[in-house]
């Protein structure tokens, strides 16, 4: 009885003795379970933030309709539509006109004309309309302005300001308040929108109410019977999974590195309990010698790991809250992607989700510490309370084939086709390199020590260091473990977001080939008219003129829309980063180049016809497929006459200018601001420089996440890998004390150390960068294409490939030396005493 009671407490001494000892070691384990689980944790609620934001958005704007007929691109559709659809049975339809517009020229918002005769659309938040406001919403003299609206221009109800929208401006008094949605908007009567704005016989949205007994399936069906090609059908659940949709990539690929990271804190667990129970062999083998159980013993390491984890998961669980308030604070919903302008959701907290995060990280503990839990198991109680030494012969060789296995197994699943849209099997392939090059570390160590022990080097401490590192392989391998995962990591992220970043400046470089770049303000409907276009033409020293202008089209409700891109496309200016085979279209059709996204998503190729969403839906040809990193979501290319001839819009938002050779461009850029001004336009006017400089910036911004976990990842390998150095070297103090008793000096000691650490750093530096390499060739050819539709060439960062390998070179090799000063202060003799 007395046993059993003694075994656990002695259990719980280990323990405690064992922290106290090594606090680095535990705490550098704690903090990477820690810096996993906080970063899931962390993009889940900003995602759920954002998202749960944007769905009482979307109930705001539409009034609870059920279904939603939406015009898939800002030109509208035919009128007529509305009354074919409200004579179909069971359905309640309101129109509605949706333009964008400006108040007194500077803040944009959403312009709707509803019918005010119709008490369900009028009940959209406007509140009761008073017969002196009813006069001026009927002719276009009064609005309703969002409280949000009113804020940002400045006004209040009874105040006049200026609406500008579809090229047409009017003074209107504000007469009253709707409540804030997706994005500032006013209110307006339908007929006094389309007759004030230019937009006679054209709607954006028709509202379908059903009835009580109406069957939903039946009523789609009917609807649909009747749609033109350029109008979608839409509900609040595609609402929100298109809106989703915008950074769905974004976000997963975030989840999926902090479960990398988590990963990583694994393997640090595992790096920290393996010299943990190497260093206690003897202790360990004397509970099984008082008469602890196998299953208790595996029980008791198993049990340190699960505090580990715990500790790790509350940490991480505080943490994440704290990132994700600060992140939605300072990035958005959208962690500085650029995908949701203007939201700031609340942060609201989700306990199942903390649940499932905070068990990720203990089960990562668990699982990082049961090869050494087993291994204590089974230890042999005779010999290890003896024997506290490296446990494989060092003529052993070591294992090869369960590393080749995990590494052909992630090998076969980059190969795999991602899973609804996410590229999950490439994040697999990820996490079985990282465990696959984990399990060739002792072949690994020993293969590129090999070399070093046939130098002809008379030094005697470079000789015990180079012996040292190949006789001991399984050590080595678990010092660098954790290192070697955060520096693969490391790697991998540095090398995609370099490749990334050089890839896109090259592609600026090619499409930024005019001398100015001309974009029209959000004055007067943002454009300029064909009038001013000629104008512009004819300023002095203009060589070439090309114009621009982006129109959303919508080809399925539950994905973002696709940019149609007017351009012109001859000229110097007009190059378009082509990419693969080319075909010419056949004579007399429409030819069209879809971007890289928009093969991929619709898998438009070329020689395949699709239906523009436009007035008459055209047929057209993809003629080629372009390289784009500005449209995650796709863009269509069409020649700027042929959109004119079907659309009849001679609008466009943007001009790029050649400028004859000799001319002053400053001359060129002031004659051009004249004549937009001149045209009642503001207009903002770049040098390519001036927007290479604005793309790279709006990169760095997206990819500010992904550099602090660069950064984490980083401190938190090195604290593991100078945490880990230092207890192997303190578990070795019997061995420098029978050194020294054969004739070691201690300078020899001291220097033996210096070169054994830094070439243990050396090691894992070269094996963490060759993993990482692989890693990120992943992250090039399979994740970024599968998750955001684009490729990308490779791009070798080498001054931080090789800091890397320096910074861990110097790393293990000083705290191997500082630690090793300690332990060489140990008397000799009281250090083998045990031994006599």
């Amino acid at each position: 009885m007395a046993e059993r009671r003694l075994l656990p407490l002695a259990g719980r001494w280990l323990l405690g003795s064992e922290w106290r000892a090594y606090p680095g070691r535990a705490l550098s384990a704690v903090l990477a379970i820690a810096l996993g689980v906080s970063l899931g944790f962390a993009v889940h609620l900003i995602n759920a933030s954002a998202l749960g934001e944007f769905d009482k958005a979307v109930h705001s704007v539409s009034g609870a309709a059920d279904l939603t007929l939406r015009s898939a691109s800002p030109l509208g559709f035919d009128e007529m539509l509305y009354p074919r659809v409200a004579r179909l049975a069971d359905i309640d339809v309101s129109p509605v006109v949706v333009l964008p517009a400006t108040l007194d020229g500077t803040t944009p918002v959403l312009l709707e004309g509803v019918d005010l005769l119709r008490p369900a659309p009028a009940g959209q938040g406007a509140g009761p309309i008073d017969a002196g406001a009813m006069g001026g919403l009927l002719v276009g003299d009064a609005i309703y302005l969002s409280q949000g609206a009113q804020k940002l221009v400045g006004r209040a109800p009874g105040d006049v300001v200026t609406l500008s929208a579809n090229g047409r401006s009017r003074r209107v008094r504000l007469a009253g308040s709707l409540p804030d949605g997706a994005q500032p908007r006013a209110v307006m009567d339908i007929a006094a929108a389309q007759w004030r704005f230019a937009a006679l016989g054209r709607l954006q949205r028709l509202d379908v109410h059903l009835a009580a007994s109406a069957d939903a399936a039946s009523v789609r069906r009917a609807i649909r019977a009747v749609l033109p090609a350029d109008v979608v059908i839409a509900d609040t659940a595609s609402d929100v999974a298109r809106n989703d949709g915008l950074s769905a990539a974004y976000r997963v690929n975030l989840d999926m590195l902090a479960l990398i990271a988590l990963l990583t804190g694994g393997f640090l667990v595992y790096s920290a309990q393996s010299l943990s129970v190497a260093r206690r062999r003897s202790q360990l083998a004397l509970l099984r010698v008082l008469g602890m159980a196998k299953g208790s013993l595996l029980a008791q390491i198993l049990g340190e790991a699960l505090a580990l984890g715990l500790l790790g998961a509350a940490a991480g669980i505080g943490l994440g809250l704290g990132l994700a308030q600060l992140a939605l604070t300072l990035l958005g919903g959208d962690l500085g992607g650029g995908y949701f302008h203007g939201q700031a959701p609340r942060l609201v907290f989700a306990p199942w989700p903390a649940l499932v995060f905070g068990a990720l990280g203990v089960g990562a503990a668990v699982l990082g510490s049961m090869v050494p839990a087993l291994a204590a198991s089974r230890i042999a109680p005779g010999i290890a309370i003896k024997n506290a030494g490296d446990a494989v012969d060092p003529r052993t060789p070591a294992r090869v084939l369960p590393a080749l296995v995990l590494l052909t197994a992630a090998l076969g699943a980059s190969l795999l086709p991602a899973v609804g849209g996410i590229a999950l099997f490439g994040y697999i392939a990820m996490a079985l390199l990282l465990a696959g090059g984990v399990m060739l570390m002792p072949w690994l160590s020993r293969w590129l020590v090999a070399p070093l022990r046939h130098l002809p080097v008379r030094s005697v401490a470079f000789r015990l260091a180079a012996a040292r590192l190949w006789g001991a392989p399984s050590q080595a391998s678990v010092a660098l473990a954790g290192v070697l995962a955060s520096t693969a990591l490391t790697v991998a992220m540095a090398v995609m977001v370099t490749s990334f970043r050089g890839s896109v400046e090259r592609w600026l470089g090619d499409v930024l080939q005019a001398d100015l770049y001309v974009v029209a303000g959000t004055g007067a409907g943002g454009s300029f008219d064909a009038a001013t276009q000629a104008r512009m033409r004819a300023v002095p020293g203009v060589a070439w003129l090309g114009t621009l202008k982006e129109v959303p089209l919508q080809f399925d409700a539950r994905r973002p829309a696709v940019t149609l891109v007017v351009r012109t496309l001859d000229g110097p200016g007009a190059r378009l980063a082509l990419i693969g085979p080319q075909r010419p279209p056949p004579s007399g059709s429409l030819p069209v180049w879809v971007s890289e996204p928009a093969s991929r998503i619709y898998h438009w190729l070329p020689g395949d016809t699709l239906t523009l969403p436009l007035p008459g839906s055209p047929r057209a040809t993809v003629a080629g497929v372009w390289r784009d990193y500005a449209r995650q979501q796709g863009a269509i290319v069409i020649d700027e006459r042929m959109y004119t001839r079907l659309t009849g819009d001679r609008s466009r938002s943007g001009v790029s200018i050649g400028v004859m050779p000799g001319t002053p461009v400053d001359a060129v850029a002031d004659a051009l601001r004249v004549v937009a001004q001149a045209g009642g336009t503001a207009a903002t006017i770049s040098r390519p420089a001036d927007i290479r400089g604005t793309a790279l910036q709006a990169f760095d911004r997206s990819f500010l996440i992904t550099y602090l976990l660069e950064g984490i990842a980083v401190c938190v390998g090195l604290a593991g890998v100078a945490a880990t150095i230092g207890a192997q070297v303190l578990s070795r103090i019997r061995e420098f004390g029978m050194l020294r008793h054969v004739g070691a000096l201690r300078g020899d000691l001291a220097r033996m150390l210096l070169i054994e650490g830094t070439l243990l750093g050396l090691v894992g530096g070269v094996a963490g960068v060759v993993l990482g390499l692989a890693m990120s060739q992943v992250l090039i050819r399979v994740v970024n294409p599968q998750s955001f539709h684009w490729t990308m060439d490779t791009l070798l960062p080498w001054p931080l490939l090789g800091g890397v390998v320096v910074a861990l070179a110097v790393a293990t090799g000083g705290t191997a030396l500082l630690v090793g000063r300690r332990v060489l202060s140990t008397d000799a003799v009281r250090a083998v005493r045990e031994d006599w």
